[in-house]
């Protein structure tokens, strides 16, 4: 399974979670294997300078690395309908790090969102 994490920062797993999701600097794509972080990488989110569209843009980009799942804090209605299409499911981020959400949702201890207003909702 491939989960991208919105990040702030480009260290990896230890770097902080992003608030938002549309407008994160960055995201850490993870691949979990029998409860195992296998692999990690981060990518820039070309999104965070766009007049508009930024959600749906950071989406498009996650489902490009062929995600199954993002981790976020905030997702926007037009990304988190552009991720439902594409069947990537939505979970509120906990935890302070990407690899603290990682953890978490490895324990199953993440809440998976089935609409945009049942999570704090930003504009990406």
């Amino acid at each position: 399974m491939k989960i991208a994490i919105s990040s702030i920062g480009q260290d990896d797993l230890s770097s902080e979670l992003s608030p938002i999701f549309g407008r994160c600097p960055f995201f850490v794509i993870v691949e979990i294997e029998n409860n195992e972080i296998k692999n990690h990488k981060h990518i820039e989110n070309k999104a965070v300078m766009q007049a508009g569209g930024a959600g749906i843009m950071a989406a498009q980009t996650v489902a490009s690395e062929n995600v199954n799942a993002v981790i976020s804090n905030a997702v926007g209605p037009r990304a988190f309908d552009i991720l439902q299409q594409l069947n990537i499911d939505v979970y509120k981020a906990q935890g302070n790090t990407v690899k603290e959400a990682i953890d978490l949702f490895i324990q199953g201890k993440l809440s998976k969102i089935n609409a945009p207003g049942m999570m704090g909702i930003g504009k990406g």
